[in-house]
Order: C-alpha cells, then structure tokens, then sequence
C-alpha cells in the first residue's frame, strides 16, 4: 500500500512538472514571436529613390504578412557607411534590417578603409529586385544606335562626353566599364545628381548619358531624349523594345543593379526563414511586380545564398573596373 501511495505521489509530481514544462514553453513562444515590436528598415538613400520606393512598397507588405509594423528609416550620404553602421550595432533579433545594393559591393573598393565588412557582419536575407541602366542620347542627336557611338568615339578618341552621376556610382562605373569592353575612349563628365545630367543632355554638352530607366521614363515618352541601349544581358521587362549593350556589339557587357534585405551578422534562421519566406510570396504579388516594372525594376527573391554568392560576385566585379580606372579610394 506504501509503495501505492508513493507510485501515485510521484505521478502527480510528475504531472505537474510537464504542465508547468509546458506552460513555460508556451509563455517561451509567445515572447519570441516575430516580429515582437515594430521592424525598421534603413535604407541608405534619400526618401523617393528607386532603393526608397522599393523598400516602401515590400515594408507594406510586410507588416499585413507577418503581423507587426514595418517602416523604413532613410539615412543618406557617407557611401551608406551612417546606415551600415546602424544596423551592425543594434540587437541580431530581425527588429533592425537593412536595405544593401549593388552600391554596397561597390564601397569596398571605393573606400580605403570600410568600418564593416558586408559579408562578415550581415545576415542576407533575399533579393527584392534587379534592374538596368540606359544608354540614352538627345532627341536631334546623330546617333541612332550604340552603334554609331562606338564608331564614332574610334574615329575620335577621347573627344566624346558621356554624363553619369558621381564618380564611383553604379552609373559611372558602368561608363568606366563600357569603355574597356567596347575599346573605346571618351570623356566621363560626372554630375551631382540624374536631374543634372538630364539637362546637360538636352542642351547639347553631352553626346550620351548612362542612367536608370525610371529617371529617363517621362522624357523618353516625350521624345525629348532616345535611348540607344540597355546595361544589362537580355532586355529589360519594363523597356523590351531597347536592345542591350550585346545586341550593339559590346560582347560581354552586363550591368544590373540590385537591392535587397539583410540582418545583422547573428540573427536567427528561424527569423531569416520567415522573412526570406515572406518576400517570396509579397515578390510574386502582380501588383507588387507591376508597381516596381513600372520603375524599371523586376521585383524577385532569391534564397540567402544566392544573394549573398551575387554580392560577393559584384565585390569582385567593381574592384577590377575601380583598379583600372585609377580611380581615388576615398
């Protein structure tokens, strides 16, 4: 009977060891529940931009999806370092993203000492989306093909302007890089900003400008400008009608900007896979997918190796087209 009594004592202790087991893995879940507060995506560009717009139309998104408030903190200048910066330095708990691009690969070459290491001290998350750049010229220009650029920057090296923005932007390195692929020579005239570069354009001091397609859109429409190429490999979604650099006989020339989300070093999988899954299903949206063709941007994700494999790529990339340029680390 004793050995009764304490069969039934040590079952009912054990019984409520498991409920009170359970009750604290439950209690457990419910604090680690993502996203706990609010997530800010810092994006190291100014509000309006394509980075910005493309941000902002996956953070609505995201908050209905995940069930939390998203929202997008922008802190422009400085090569995206001020913005970087924020993000390593907060908590590796998903409540803190960043907004890196091809910008990014770029930094590590332009800066003789970068304060952060993208592939070191980032988590990749996913790719939002891929876009290109324009090879534009003036409405009564006599270039009608890219062709005729080429031919003509050979007939007279050196003497030809081609406008991009800032020195050691996507923009002008992509003219950089046009110049080693085509053979050619010619004068690289950087600009502060797109608007800039457009009115120069238009009023005749430049014979072709590089730029992305959203900024080109309304004078293209209006036949104040014509475009002559696209930057990237096969023609873009949102301007099918532009045949590529390749296409004009530039072999090999492929240029394609991109953006996407990471963590800080340290966060946990189980947080990167409900995002990673989240942008999959916002990307694949049609109405997401149209608003970003609409700017020149084709919206898709990319699992974490694969964006991080394309970082590393373009770190690669744009260190060799710095190195030849004898482009000033700053």
């Amino acid at each position: 009977m004793t050995n009764l009594r304490s069969y039934r004592a040590f079952a009912g202790l054990l019984a409520a060891l498991l409920i009170v087991l359970a009750s604290q893995q439950t209690v457990v879940r419910a604090e680690t529940k993502y996203p706990a507060k609010a997530v800010r995506i810092v994006v190291p560009f100014a509000a309006g931009g394509i980075a910005d717009i493309t941000a902002r139309v996956v953070t609505e998104r995201l908050g209905a999806r995940l069930g939390g408030r998203f929202y997008v903190e922008n802190q422009p200048g400085a090569g995206g370092i001020a913005a970087a910066r924020t993000v390593i330095s907060s908590a590796p708990d998903g409540h803190t993203l960043a907004l890196l691009t091809n910008g990014t690969a770029i930094s590590v070459s332009l800066f003789k000492q970068l304060p952060f290491d993208p592939l070191r001290d980032f988590e990749p998350i996913s790719s939002l989306g891929y876009f290109d750049f324009i090879f534009a010229t003036g409405a009564s220009s006599e270039f009608k093909t890219l062709a005729d650029v080429i031919k003509a920057a050979k007939a007279k090296p050196g003497t030809l302007n081609v406008g991009t923005i800032n020195v050691g932007s996507t923009q002008n390195l992509s003219a950089e890089l046009f110049k080693t692929a085509a053979g050619i020579d010619f004068q690289i005239v950087p600009f502060r900003a797109t608007p800039d570069v457009m009115v120069s354009l238009m009023q005749g001091n430049l014979a072709v400008i590089i730029d992305g397609y959203s900024s080109m859109k309304g004078n293209l429409a209006d036949g104040k400008i014509r475009a002559l190429a696209s930057s990237a490999a096969k023609r873009s979604e949102s301007a099918p009608d532009i045949p590529t650099a390749q296409e004009s006989g530039v072999a090999d020339y492929d240029v394609v900007s991109w953006n996407a989300l990471f963590a800080p070093a340290g966060t946990p999988p189980e947080i990167v896979k409900a995002l990673n899954g989240a942008l999959r299903d916002i990307l694949a949206e049609p109405e997401v997918k149209t608003r970003l063709l609409e700017l020149g941007i084709e919206a898709r994700a990319s699992t974490p190796e694969e964006i991080k494999a394309r970082l590393q790529s373009d770190i690669d990339k744009w260190r060799q087209v710095i190195e030849k340029s004898g482009i000033e680390r700053q």
